[in-house]
């Protein structure tokens, strides 16, 4: 009996549909492991939403949808590698233009809630649904329910005016919402102050109080009526940490394991967040009442913003996991290559001795290793299998190291990835990578412990680079090299180096396409 072949309107579809799979496949630059926005257009494409329940991990990321309005996209993984893809949690309401960036909460009877702001920029938007929204799932979270009114509505974009008794007004950050916390049976969340800043902090004659970065916690019963409860930090003066360009948006609020595995949660409170102009950092401090004090700083972006919208949450192991945005892209991305939207690897994060934030990769990702290769150390080029889709791990001692680590190479350009003990800096020098903007050379402050060996891993994936060294500090970025299909890996070894061990694997690849 002959099949009847499928009407015309699928077979359209299906076209279609393996012609863009086809296309992103054979696309040289679109990663193989990091999680890739799986289709339109990923800008902005910050991690949200990010939450664990009933043995899954879900993940939000922020995209233009058909190049209208911003949705969140949802997908869901058991291993932190594999996704799967979900309809998309948010999408544009009756009365607004979309969503904007926030976080995830699971309360104590399983529900999962969505804190995000309602994206209505522009003439007359402050009248029209504006500011924080909630949307709410039940397991197994495939379908949201939107609140239809703003949960903390604002008087302009992203900034909500309070009368004093006075007759004036205080100008009240309301943005980019933090994931929702609750302790003694009450709930809190945090909310962004680029608006607020940009409005009355950036004149010379502005008040110190509305300058440089800060946020504000707002509290509620019952998720529906948020009450203001004042600033939960401020930016101290006296101190270098941060300057008064920066600002703080797409906050993430929790508590610290005491191991890059989980376990106990800490009493040490960590807040990752971003000045968009200078991208990724934190704050490790504590609560005290309603307010946040800071006791150390550092940063995930050094040069510019290109490691941006940090997004975290505790898992089932108790693990700290963080994702973020790297949006490195090349011009006109989405125009020119038909995808845009790549984030970093999934990050352990963990509070360390003296107080110091530990950075991992998360374990999982070592499940992927296949055709390990063991070096010398003598090589110059080292013949891994799968250059352009690799792990490199490295650990070297030696008490006159001048730089130790890897160059990829692509032609005539390269990517220098390296620790210099003398400067007690990780590097990655992007500087002769490729004709784009962000070809740069970025530095870190590493300074090792009496006797500590050095560890790098590096993990290449097409256009992205990773390093960790020694659990503590991480560069992440992105290289387009112009013939991306012709990598090749050197070992970097200047001075007196001792090579403990020098690994490479292949990754397999997650990405469907």
């Amino acid at each position: 009996m002959a099949l009847k072949p499928p009407c015309s309107k699928h077979s359209q579809e299906i076209k279609a549909a393996r012609k863009y799979r086809e296309r992103l496949l054979n696309d040289p630059y679109r990663p193989r492991y990091h999680f890739a926005v799986p289709d339109d257009d990923g800008r902005p494409g910050d991690p949200n939403g990010c939450f664990y329940a009933e043995g899954k991990h879900h993940l939000m990321y922020l995209y233009r949808r058909g190049g209208g309005a911003f949705h969140w996209g949802h997908v869901s993984s058991y291993d932190l590698l594999h996704w799967r893809h979900h309809e998309d949690s948010l999408s544009k309401g009756p009365d607004d233009g979309g969503c904007f960036s926030g976080g995830a909460f699971v309360d104590d009877d399983g529900t999962a809630y969505l804190s995000y702001w309602i994206f209505n920029e522009g003439e007359g938007a402050e009248d029209i649904n504006a500011g924080i929204g909630l949307a709410k799932s039940h397991p197994p979270y495939e379908k949201w329910e939107r609140i239809n009114k703003a949960v903390i509505p604002s008087t302009r974009w992203g900034i909500l005016d309070i009368a004093n008794p006075d007759g004036s007004l205080k100008h009240v950050a309301c943005a980019d919402p933090s994931n929702i916390w609750k302790r003694n049976g009450k709930y809190y969340m945090l909310l962004g102050n680029l608006c607020v800043l940009n409005a009355y902090g950036r004149k010379a004659d502005s008040p110190a109080e509305m300058r440089g970065d800060w946020n504000e916690l707002f509290s509620s019963d019952d998720l529906l009526e948020w009450t203001y409860e004042g600033r939960f930090y401020q930016r101290r003066a006296d101190n270098n940490w941060t300057d008064e360009t920066e600002d703080n948006m797409c906050a993430s609020y929790l508590p610290l394991p005491e191991s890059r595995d989980g376990g106990k949660l800490s009493d040490t409170m960590l807040m990752l967040f971003i000045a968009h102009n200078k991208g990724c950092q934190y704050y490790i401090g504590r609560q005290q009442g309603t307010r946040f004090i800071p006791e150390s700083h550092g940063r995930m972006s050094w040069r510019d913003n290109a490691f941006f919208a940090p997004e975290a949450y505790i898992d089932g192991q108790g693990r700290q996991i963080m994702f973020a945005w790297l949006l490195d892209n090349l011009e006109n991305d989405f125009e020119s290559y038909g995808w845009s939207g790549v984030q970093g690897l999934p990050r352990s994060l963990w509070l360390r001795g003296g107080g110091i934030l530990g950075i991992a990769p998360v374990k999982e990702l070592e499940s992927l290793r296949v055709h390990e290769q063991a070096y010398t150390g003598l090589e110059n080029e080292l013949p891994v299998k799968t250059p352009d889709c690799c792990e490199l791990y490295g650990v070297f001692n030696g008490n006159n190291i001048l730089r130790v680590g890897f160059i990829i190479e692509s032609g005539n350009e390269s990517a220098e990835i390296f620790y210099r003990p003398g400067e007690n800096a990780l590097v990655m020098d992007l500087t002769r990578s490729g004709n784009t903007e962000r070809a740069i050379y970025e530095s870190a402050p590493l300074a090792l412990h009496e006797g500590e060996s050095i560890q790098l891993r590096l993990f290449v994936d097409r256009s992205v680079l990773e390093v960790f060294a020694n659990e503590r500090q991480a560069i992440s970025r992105r290289a387009y090299f112009s013939n991306p299909n012709d990598i090749r890996i050197r070992f970097i070894s200047e001075g007196d180096v001792e090579v403990c061990s020098l690994l490479s694997w292949g990754m397999a690849p997650t990405n469907p396409y």
